[in-house]
């Protein structure tokens, strides 16, 4: 035999709170998954001009081995970022 559950006011003010705690539980994942692609953004930028001053620094000393070493660590430290940032987005989406 099936149970029939009464709906009383108390009942019904429960089920409007637990509602509304899931909708705003939704908006804060999506907030925050703005949130955390915008810092991956602005890192990913902050590197990137961090390592043109770098190399333009480098350049400045007209010595082949510091501007090609210098290039080389830009590089790496581009690609580095690059892929971190990658996996980053990946997490946050």
């Amino acid at each position: 035999m099936a149970t029939q559950t009464k709906t009383t006011p108390v009942t019904e003010s429960i089920d409007a709170v637990t509602e509304r705690v899931a909708e705003i539980n939704e908006k804060a994942v999506a907030n925050g998954k703005k949130t955390g692609a915008a810092i991956i953004d602005t890192y990913e930028k902050a590197v990137v001009s961090l390592t043109e001053s770098y190399e333009k620094a480098a350049g400045t000393t007209k010595v082949d081995w510091i501007v090609s070493t210098a290039a080389a660590q830009a590089d790496f430290t581009r690609e580095l970022a690059k892929a971190y940032t990658s996996a980053a987005r990946e997490l946050v989406s």
